[in-house]
């Protein structure tokens, strides 16, 4: 199943994020659990990131994000073996059919993936999140999981398109490593919820 070249919606922006969305293009998205990063503290890193240059404030707003992340902050529910379970096997689902699944790392309250989509990207990034929130809500009771307050998934994501061979290699390896950096394991293969560990 392709989608057709009009659902493509090139270059545009959503909620002040950037987003390309073209075919055959590999992508590297992060996205969040609601809770994981209070709102003001990045309306805080905002108004400090603008005192920026242009060009520099989207990644440095990015690096402060990811540095937060790994604190583990929130109700971390991806922790929990059942949610990222059924996270991963949401990312499985199409597979070979609407992308290329070429990396991931399920964190503790959010996720990184890389991508080779063959339909649009808004959507796959949605169905990831409907078919997990979903899951979540219809087994919270059973699992006595803690959800996010203020919602399941932040609203949008974050996604960056791969430029060179030396890119992909880097995003490859800041996906696989992000578990042994936030000090969740030792090597990236421990980490059960990621590419790594499936060899």
């Amino acid at each position: 199943m392709t989608s057709h070249q009009s659902d493509y919606r090139g270059w545009y922006s959503s909620r002040n994020l950037p987003h390309f969305d073209a075919p055959d293009t590999i992508q590297f998205i992060t996205f969040r659990l609601a809770d994981s990063i209070p709102f003001h503290v990045i309306r805080e890193w905002k108004k400090e990131t603008d005192l920026l240059p242009e060009a520099e404030q989207s990644d440095a707003l990015r690096a402060r994000l990811e540095r937060y992340l790994d604190r583990g902050y929130g109700c971390c529910l991806l922790a929990h073996p059942g949610m990222a379970a059924a996270l991963q096997q949401s990312f499985k689902y199409y597979q070979d059919v609407r992308y290329q699944l070429l990396a991931w790392t399920i964190m503790p309250n959010h996720v990184h993936i890389l991508i080779k989509p063959s339909y649009s990207l808004p959507r796959i990034v949605q169905g990831w999140k409907t078919y997990s929130a979903r899951w979540a809500l219809q087994n919270a009771a059973r699992l006595h999981l803690q959800l996010p307050v203020g919602g399941f998934w932040m609203r949008g994501y974050w996604d960056r398109y791969i430029r060179t061979e030396t890119h992909l290699q880097a995003a490859i390896h800041y996906i696989q490593q992000n578990p042994v950096k936030a000090g969740l394991c030792q090597s990236a293969e421990e980490w059960k919820w990621s590419s790594p560990a499936e060899g």
